[in-house]
């Protein structure tokens, strides 16, 4: 196995210890990051520990400079791996500290000091850890037509609601067009309640009762929609995972007929 391949096994899966271990300083440091980051951001603290902030950032952005360029080094495909989700989050992780080096005198531009926000982004780079993160991904994918069509129904029942209320007020008591019913249709069917409209009639209060009772109905359907996706996803994955012989390197395409660390042929393993 030459370097590249060593380095992929560590950086990008964590089924060896070596890979495990670097998981998890992976996380200590992305953790600390944060908090330095939010520390900074407080006034006494950063009066008094300002030169100490700047040494630690400089030493994570150091160590996830490091990483990034030796992701782009052993990725299979470096193209894909820069403009990826994974690829920006790792690339936002280090710039700001860098533009704040390269323009010193910048701390009074609101542009520079938006862009040092940057690095709060650091926590994105925890999805990395989330394995089942593309599994749910996959599974919104594959749910996106019943959520639009589940989307559709309530917009068509917001719509009609926030009519029916606007009659049943009389256009009174906030209820002063039928956008504005609309709008606190929405508000009572998402249990929201901000409480800035109220229905004063005796049939606007039973409505307003329907509508929140039928709310917690209505919230749970796309929570069931994506789980029973993300059982059908794992249950397919599980079943189409292709393992080699030769190396033992589990993660293959269902379609992949070599072994994409060995070159193994993959065409009799199941």
């Amino acid at each position: 196995m030459t370097l590249k391949q060593r380095l992929y096994r560590i950086i990008f899966e964590s089924d060896t210890y070596t890979g495990r271990m670097f998981d998890v300083w992976l996380l200590v440091f992305i953790v600390l990051s944060i908090a330095v980051v939010m520390l900074e951001s407080m006034p006494a603290v950063r009066e008094l520990y300002h030169s100490k902030l700047i040494s630690l950032e400089w030493f994570f952005t150091f160590i996830f400079t490091i990483e990034y360029f030796t992701r782009i080094y052993c990725a299979p495909n470096r193209k894909k791996y820069l403009f990826s989700f994974l690829g920006v989050v790792d690339f936002l992780a280090i710039i700001p500290t860098y533009i704040a080096f390269t323009f010193p005198d910048a701390q009074t531009f609101i542009v520079i000091r938006a862009i040092r926000l940057l690095r709060v982004y650091r926590i994105l780079k925890l999805y990395h850890f989330v394995r089942a993160g593309n599994l749910l991904l996959l599974a919104i994918r594959r749910s996106l037509r019943k959520i639009f069509i589940f989307m559709m129904f309530i917009l068509i029942l917001v719509v009609m609601l926030g009519s029916i209320m606007y009659v049943v007020e009389d256009g009174k008591n906030g209820f002063y067009s039928i956008p504005l019913s609309i709008y606190w249709a929405v508000i009572t069917l998402t249990t929201v309640g901000y409480g800035d409209i109220v229905p004063v009639t005796a049939l606007g209060k039973f409505l307003a009762t329907f509508i929140m009772l039928l709310g917690y109905s209505i919230i749970a359907i796309p929570t069931g929609i994506v789980s029973v996706e993300m059982s059908r996803t794992f249950r397919d994955r599980t079943e189409s995972d292709k393992e080699c012989h030769g190396c033992g390197e589990p993660n293959h395409t269902p379609t992949a007929n070599f072994c994409r660390i060995c070159g193994a042929r993959l065409d009799h393993i199941s």
